[in-house]
């Protein structure tokens, strides 16, 4: 009788793991309404909240401390980042804004700042985060790791060969 009531508890614990294992990968995908781009990287799914886009990274729409990434990989100068930042934000915009779109995320799924961080496919099928890269919008965001990287690296310096958004060459005052 003891070993058959431990059975059933082992059973029970078991089931409860698979169960708790599919939950979390049925929500590690999400499907929604993009109402809202805040910048490049960043928007707003109706019923996610703000997503913040894995592995990638567009110039900020006003002179930051952040600026000197992009500089120091070789990217435009000063004024031209707020050029890029601004067409990012716009891309972003045309691609998806008003558009339903599917969030899938990564290991880490929220950034410090609570911000939902998901690969973002478009409903045409393309990745959201890859196509900002190969238009030379956006850099690989190298700070942390994710599945995607290595393909991203490959993507950043294809649109730097090709000059590309940030890489293209600008001339510099005197």
């Amino acid at each position: 009788m003891r070993y058959r009531r431990l059975s059933v508890q082992l059973t029970i614990a078991l089931l409860l793991i698979l169960v708790g294992g599919v939950l979390s990968q049925a929500a590690a995908e999400h499907y929604g309404k993009v109402s809202w781009i805040g910048d490049g990287d960043t928007i707003t799914v109706d019923g996610v909240g703000v997503v913040r886009l894995i592995g990638i990274d567009c110039p900020e729409k006003e002179e930051s401390d952040r600026d000197w990434k992009f500089l120091r990989l070789g990217s435009c100068d000063w004024q031209a980042l707020r050029h890029v930042a601004q067409s990012a934000r716009q891309r972003t915009k045309e691609l998806c804004l008003h558009q339903v779109v599917q969030l899938q995320t990564g290991e880490e799924r929220f950034d410090r700042y609570g911000r939902l961080l998901a690969y973002v496919w478009l409903p045409d099928g393309r990745m959201l985060n890859q196509l900002l890269l190969e238009e030379g919008q956006a850099i690989v965001y190298r700070r942390f790791d994710f599945s995607e990287k290595e393909n991203f690296l490959t993507l950043e310096k294809k649109a730097r060969t090709q000059q590309r958004g940030l890489w293209r060459v600008t001339k510099h005052r005197s």
